[in-house]
C-alpha cells in the first residue's frame, strides 16, 4: 500500500472496504507495518495487540465477502487511550504508573464497546500522563510522547499518544478523553482535529462512581485528521447507554449532513485571549488569520470584550479542586485492591500530583459547594456571549509545543508574556469548557515558528454540536490543512 493510503481518512477506508477495493486484513497489515516502522520515534502506542486485531480483521473480511451487515467503521483501525479506558485482558496503567504495568481490569469503556460495535478494529493503547493530570504527555513508565512535527517536543496531553498517532498516520482516528482539554490540547499541538460533543451525548462508564463525570464535565472525544471522520466516529459513539445515568437521548440528527452547511450570516464572537489568558504572539497571529477565514465564508466575526469571571490562576486551581476528589477515590480504590500508590509507590507519582492529592484529602463540603459557585460564574459568562452569537472562538492554547524533559515530568510553561500561569494546565484555554459542558473543537489553524501547529478553539451553544461541526468543516474547505501532514510523513526516522 502507498504512503497516501496510510493518510487516508477513516471515512475513505470504510468506503473502500465496503466496496471491496481493499480488504480489512490488507489495511490492518499495512497499519501494523507503519506502527513498527515509526512508533519508536514517537512513543505514541504503549501497548499493541496485533494478534487480536488480525483475528478481528479476518472476521471483518469474512463479513464483507459474505454480505453481512456492516457497521459504519467496519474494518477501520483505531486506538484507545491508556488512562481510565478499559478493554478486557488489556493492561491499564492509569497513565504510565510503574506499579500498574501489569494491572488488568475485565471491563469495557464506552469507547471500546461502541467502536467495536461499529466495526472498528482497536490496535492498542496510547500514551498519557499519570492520572491524566496535566496538559502534556509524559510519565515514569513509558516516558514522553513526541510531536510528529518536531520530535524534540511534546505532543500535548493528556491524549497525547492518540494525537501523535493520528498526525503521523499510525491510525486515522483515535480516542481521547477530556476533563480539562485532553482532546483539544494535543490536537492543537499535533495539528489534528479534536472534538468534544455536548455533555451527555456520548456515554462514559466510570466505576465504582457512575456519576463521576460531572465534576468537571468529562467527555469521550474524537481525535482525527478530518472533520468528516470526527462526525462519523461521533455518530457511532453517541446515544444513551444503560449503564451510564448521565448519557441522554439527543435528537436523531444527521451529524454528517452538518458538514455540508454554511456559516453565512452567522454571528461569531472572537476573543483573542478567552477573556484573560496571556497568549504568545506567535499563536495569536495564526489564530486571527483563521478567524478571518470564517469571514471569507460569510460569517460576521466580531471581537468581543469577554472577560473571565476570575483570574486565570484562580480558575486553573478550581479545575484541579474539581478533579481531585475523583482522584482521591481512585487512589483509595486501588489501595483496597492491593496497590498503595501514596504509600510504597509514592515515588512513582509526580510531585505536582502529590501536592493536589494532599489538597484533596483536606477539602470540605463547604469548599466543594463554593467551587460549584465559581464554576457557575464561568457558565454564565459563556452563556452571555452565546445568547447573541452562534459561536465563540479563541486560541486553543496559549503557547507552542514545549520541549520534552528527560525526567518523566514534562510540563508546560510557568510564565507567558511575563504573566505566571499554572505549568500543568494554565496555558490551556480549554478547561473553562469543562466547567460548562458546551460542545467544542480544536481546528488546525496553521503553522508558526517554522513548522509547529497552532489550533483554534470553536465553542458552540449547548447541544449545538452540529454548529461546531459545520463551522469546522467550512474552515477545512477554505483553509485546508491536509497538506501539512507531509511534514510528519517526510520527517527522517532514526
Amino acid at each position: 500500500m502507498s504512503a497516501e493510503l496510510m493518510f487516508a481518512s477513516a471515512s475513505e477506508l470504510a468506503r473502500a472496504i465496503r466496496s471491496r477495493e481493499i480488504s480489512p486484513v490488507e489495511v490492518l497489515d499495512d497499519f501494523a507495518a507503519r506502527i513498527e516502522q515509526r512508533n519508536a520515534s514517537l512513543n505514541a502506542f504503549v501497548f499493541l495487540d496485533l494478534d487480536q486485531a488480525r483475528e478481528r480483521a479476518r472476521a471483518a473480511e469474512v463479513a464483507v465477502v459474505g454480505g453481512a451487515p456492516l457497521g459504519p467503521l467496519h474494518g477501520v483501525p483505531t486506538a484507545m487511550k491508556d488512562l481510565f479506558d478499559f478493554k478486557p485482558g488489556w493492561p491499564a496503567t492509569f497513565g504510565g504508573i510503574p506499579a500498574l504495568k501489569d494491572f488488568v481490569l475485565d471491563a469495557y469503556c464506552g469507547w471500546a464497546e461502541r467502536m467495536e460495535a461499529a466495526g472498528a478494529i482497536i490496535l492498542g493503547k496510547t500514551n498519557s500522563p499519570v492520572m491524566g493530570f496535566r496538559g502534556t504527555t509524559d510519565n515514569p513508565l513509558f516516558g514522553p510522547s513526541c510531536n510528529p512535527f518536531d520530535t524534540t517536543r511534546n505532543s500535548g496531553g493528556s491524549s497525547g499518544g492518540s494525537a501523535a498517532a493520528v498526525a503521523d498516520g499510525l491510525v486515522p482516528f483515535a480516542e481521547g478523553t477530556d476533563a480539562g482539554g485532553s482532546v483539544r490540547i494535543p490536537a492543537s499541538w499535533c495539528g489534528v482535529y479534536g472534538f468534544i460533543q455536548s455533555f451527555g451525548r456520548a456515554p462514559l462508564l466510570p466505576r465504582p462512581n457512575a456519576f463521576l463525570s460531572i465534576n468537571p464535565f468529562i467527555f469521550e472525544g474524537v481525535i482525527s485528521r478530518t472533520v468528516e471522520d470526527a462526525a462519523l466516529a461521533l455518530s457511532a459513539l453517541t446515544g444513551p447507554h444503560p449503564h451510564d445515568p448521565l448519557s441522554f437521548p439527543f435528537p436523531d440528527e444527521d451529524l454528517l449532513a452538518a458538514l455540508r452547511g454554511s456559516v453565512r450570516e452567522w454571528r461569531v464572537a472572537y476573543s483573542p485571549d478567552f477573556g484573560g489568558f496571556p497568549v504568545e504572539s506567535a499563536v495569536s497571529e495564526v489564530v486571527v488569520q483563521a478567524a478571518r477565514a470564517l469571514e471569507e465564508a460569510g460569517a460576521r466575526v466580531e471581537e468581543v470584550a469577554f472577560r473571565l469571571p476570575r483570574d486565570q490562576r484562580e480558575l486553573s486551581d478550581l479545575l484541579f479542586r474539581l478533579l481531585i476528589p475523583a482522584n482521591v477515590q481512585a487512589i483509595e480504590t486501588l489501595k483496597a485492591m492491593g496497590v498503595d500508590l501514596v504509600g510504597e509507590h509514592r515515588d512513582q507519582l509526580p510531585p505536582q500530583y502529590l501536592g493536589w492529592l494532599q489538597e484533596g484529602y483536606r477539602l470540605t463540603a463547604l469548599d466543594v459547594n463554593r467551587d460549584q459557585e465559581l464554576r457557575t460564574e464561568m457558565f454564565e459568562a459563556i452563556q452571555e456571549v452565546l445568547v447573541d452569537h452562534d459561536l465563540l472562538i479563541t486560541p486553543t492554547l496559549a503557547c507552542l509545543a514545549v520541549k520534552n524533559a528527560d525526567d518523566g515530568n514534562t510540563v508546560g510553561p510557568s510564565v507567558i508574556n511575563g504573566v505566571p500561569v499554572d505549568e500543568l494546565v494554565g496555558w490551556c484555554l480549554t478547561y473553562p469548557v469543562n466547567f460548562t459542558g458546551h460542545p467544542a473543537a480544536s481546528v488546525p489553524a496553521g503553522l508558526a515558528a517554522g513548522d509547529l501547529p497552532v489550533g483554534m478553539q470553536i465553542i458552540g451553544r449547548r447541544h449545538a454540536d452540529k454548529s461546531v461541526l459545520c463551522a469546522s468543516a467550512v474552515l477545512e474547505r477554505v483553509r485546508p490543512w491536509r497538506h501539512t501532514y507531509r511534514l510528519p510523513r517526510e520527517r527522517p526516522l532514526p
